[in-house]
């Protein structure tokens, strides 16, 4: 169930260009008098330019308003404090770099990093040169991916830079070792549909392990325990309530004149990958191509962690969220109770404050987003993969690391999740992944599609009233609905921890789905998940904040509900 929200907070605005209008008056008046090209001169052989109305900012008095509406946006960025970035301190802790990430560069026979090749790497993270960036020295045909967005400029929101992570888990410890396991039980899980985990053997063996580790920080309950309910889902506001998928990734809607079912192309069942040591290391050293995954020729609803995995593997990374938008405005979702059309007697909202205004804003956060985590993972934290952890695991389990990965958590070489990899994969303890090429070529921490997923639904939230119920969407009743066995069709669920969700919970739930996803094909780390939401939502206040000064409506801001319950008005 949601939780109440805990306190209000009220982000200030930087300095409105209606400030700066207000300031103005005479001086404005005096530029358009004297301004040295007239309209007359201008309007050529066809008419007369439309001389500016009274009251208004025209030609270079405008000029001067947008200027300084930049400035001063500009102004308040400066003055955002410059944070430190921690990092686990892998890097100067392990000499063979077993800590950090490597991927595409070459390796040795059980998985450590070319130091020569790693140094190449770092020097051009270090100097930032274009030229260092093609002189990285590769250990296959596959490439490394754009670590120079992390280096780029925005012209709206704070810089990149100037946003902050906490640090990723030490590779050695056992919260990363206890959030590995888990991702050995996704991996073991990936095709019992969510609805069984109560029952299947599989997901009750995860529920007892993870259930019993310290430091596993997924959902739990009032006792402390994981319950079959709570099994891999999302820790934040709305995400454990309800049937385990989104309704905005199941429950169809209107794209323009098309109609979309939301079945999707999955992946065949029960076919995993990088399981024995040639695979792995052929992965770790970017020797592509790699095979394609095979694809189920059964369109089904997503029901299990395959069916996640194959959506975000190849989904635009702002696409759900779009989609999400267009069902809510479809739906007819009341807007954000700030929007200054809901009160007007002659306007609606259309270029500003309404449908193509949202559904555009959703989309165009989405790369300003992947320019922020993508510093934070290559300038930053450089956290390995967890398929690059699970190599660290099955050369320790084997002893064929003859001591240079001891420094494992026991939680992690104890494992029941890891003795059931070993025991399916005949002596081979590498997390089984649900891609033939595993992660993609750069670092896991943050995530980008959590990044995006953080930016995406905070704007989405801004615009609509997210403390609606969402059943009143949902053909006029109170229905929520779930994959069937099979996937083909919907049936409605019918368990009674529905009451209460809103639009805001199933926004989240969604944003959820999508960065645990990536969990669930092995990709990536619950605390991947968790931060980087958190992250994009941070980036998503500031450019909604500069924002706020550039409208002409009477635009008090906009309320809504963070990821951690407390109410904040930009």
């Amino acid at each position: 169930m949601s939780k109440a929200p805990q306190n209000d907070e009220v982000i200030k605005e930087t300095p409105s260009r209606r400030k700066f209008l207000g300031q103005v008056g005479g001086a404005a008046a005096a530029a358009l008098a004297v301004g040295a090209v007239s309209f007359d001169s201008i309007a050529g052989a066809e008419g007369k330019a439309v001389s500016p109305l009274s009251g208004n900012l025209h030609g270079q008095a405008r000029a001067n308003a947008s200027f300084t509406n930049r400035k001063n946006a500009a102004a308040a960025e400066l003055a955002v404090p410059i944070p430190l970035h921690p990092t686990n301190g892998d890097e100067q802790r392990y000499a063979n770099k077993a800590g950090s990430y490597s991927k595409a560069l070459p390796h040795d026979a059980i998985g450590q990093v070319d130091l020569a090749a790693w140094g190449t790497l770092i020097n051009a993270l270090t100097t930032g040169q274009p030229a260092d960036f093609e002189a990285i020295t590769l250990g296959g045909n596959v490439k490394l991916t754009c670590p120079q967005s992390g280096l780029a400029y925005d012209l709206e929101g704070t810089d990149s830079h100037q946003l902050q992570l906490t640090a990723a888990y030490p590779v050695g410890g056992q919260d990363r070792a206890d959030e590995m396991i888990e991702n050995y039980w996704m991996a073991l899980c990936r095709d019992v549909n969510f609805r069984d985990y109560g029952t299947d053997p599989t997901a009750q063996a995860a529920v007892a392990e993870l259930s019993g580790l310290a430091k596993f920080h997924g959902p739990k309950d009032g006792s402390g325990q994981v319950t079959s309910d709570l099994l891999f889902r999302g820790s934040l506001v709305g995400e454990t309530s309800g049937p385990y998928i989104s309704q905005f990734l199941i429950q169809p809607f209107n794209y323009g004149a098309l109609t979309v079912n939301n079945a999707i192309n999955t992946y065949q069942a029960n076919l995993d990958y990088m399981t024995n040591a040639t695979d792995y290391l052929a992965v770790q050293n970017g020797q592509g191509p790699f095979a394609a995954n095979t694809t189920d020729p059964t369109a089904r609803f997503i029901r299990n962690g395959r069916d996640l995995s194959a959506w975000v593997h190849v989904d635009v990374l702002f696409e759900t969220y779009f989609n999400a938008v267009l069902f809510l405005l479809d739906g007819g979702a009341p807007l954000n109770p700030g929007n200054p059309y809901n009160s007007s007697l002659t306007q609606t909202a259309f270029g500003t404050f309404g449908g193509p205004h949202i559904a555009s804003q959703v989309c165009s956060v989405a790369h300003k987003a992947l320019k922020t985590v993508w510093y934070q993972k290559w300038f930053v934290h450089r956290a390995l993969r967890p398929e690059a952890y699970g190599g660290l695991v099955h050369f320790r389990k084997t002893g064929l690391d003859q001591g240079a990965y001891s420094f494992l958590h026991h939680d992690v070489l104890n494992s029941n999740a890891v003795a059931q990899v070993g025991e399916k994969f005949n002596g081979n303890y590498f997390l089984p992944m649900a891609f033939p090429e595993g992660s993609p070529t750069h670092p896991s921490y943050g995530q980008g599609h959590g990044t995006v997923a953080g930016v995406c639904v905070t704007v989405a939230k801004a615009f609509f009233d997210d403390r609606v119920p969402f059943s009143s969407l949902v053909n006029g009743t109170a229905k929520f609905f779930q994959a069937s066995q099979d996937g083909t069709t919907l049936n409605e669920y019918t368990d009674s921890d529905t009451t209460g969700i809103t639009i805001g919970d199933e926004l989240n739930k969604l944003a959820g789905n999508i960065a645990l996803g990536r969990d669930h094909a092995g990709v990536h780390w619950r605390s991947d998940y968790f931060y980087s939401l958190l992250l994009g939502e941070q980036l998503a206040i500031s450019i909604l904040s500069d924002q706020k000064g550039n409208y002409n409506e009477s635009f008090s801001g906009f309320t809504f509900t963070k990821f951690d319950g407390t109410r904040v008005t930009i």
